[in-house]
């Protein structure tokens, strides 16, 4: 759901609602149960999503949480025994894994995990990997850094549909992920700072027309209001989102650190 204090601020920087005062308190006991699953004190947990900004609704909102330094395994086996225990406050509990190395450098990539760390995330338990001592501003460099792999997902989603992959399945990743793209091209055009998937489309619609009906696509298969089909995926990916790549690296810029897999 989209945070309504999402936005720049005075000086140019981003702002958004995720503040663990915001947490609603009916989603206490699942992040309190999070935390107590991680056996290792110095494993990192954040909380990010519509929790963190208080837009949640029970029962229909999942629960989307990061680890810094805890095996992607044993993060998944969490996540499915937290989802199980919660059913009558949760869709689902999402646990993502990321360790310590992903936020040090100078890459793109470590760029945008720092701004996800500072301004999307409320930690938890565990050491604080963010040490950002001001906001960052909301400009191409943040955008690139949160989507500037774009590319290397298309290659992939391309492969996956070559081999049969479940086009249901590829299709959300595609429309999820295109549209959080499409949304840092909005925030440069407009002078604004967005993630909202919606909000996106609409307006990147208005901007570039001739890509409003593949945007709708897109947006369809984001609300679950669609079922991907095989050959509409291989058309969108073919004449909407290359499109977007193109556009997002005209004038964004794509990652040259871009990871293979």
């Amino acid at each position: 759901m989209r945070d309504p204090l999402e936005g720049v601020s005075a000086a140019g920087t981003i702002t958004t609602g995720a503040d663990i005062a915001r947490v609603p308190a009916p989603f206490a006991p699942v992040l309190d149960a999070a935390a107590d699953a991680l056996a290792d004190p110095a494993v990192a947990l954040y909380l990010y999503g519509s929790v963190a900004t208080g837009q949640a609704r029970p029962r229909d909102s999942d629960v989307d949480l990061l680890t810094v330094d805890l095996g992607p395994n044993d993060a998944a086996a969490i996540a499915t025994e937290l989802t199980a225990q919660f059913p009558d406050t949760c869709r689902a509990v999402e646990i993502a894994a990321a360790t310590g190395a992903d936020f040090l450098g100078d890459t793109d990539a470590a760029y945008g995990g720092r701004v996800f760390l500072r301004h999307y995330c409320v930690r938890l338990r565990g050491l604080d990997h963010d040490r950002s001592t001001h906001d960052f501003p909301a400009d191409a460099r943040a955008a690139r850094g949160f989507n500037g792999d774009l590319a290397a997902h298309a290659q992939r989603w391309q492969t996956a549909i070559d081999d049969a992959v479940d086009s249901g399945t590829i299709g959300r990743l595609m429309a999820r992920k295109t549209l959080l793209a499409v949304a840092g091209l909005v925030s440069l055009h407009d002078r604004t700072w967005t993630t909202d998937r919606l909000l996106a489309a609409t307006r990147w619609a208005e901007i570039e027309p001739d890509l409003a009906p593949g945007l709708a696509v897109l947006l369809d298969w984001t609300r679950l209001a669609a079922s991907p089909q095989h050959a509409e995926v291989v058309d969108t990916l073919e004449r909407t989102v290359m499109t977007i790549v193109g556009q997002f690296a005209d004038r964004i810029g794509l990652w040259n650190d871009a990871p293979d897999g």
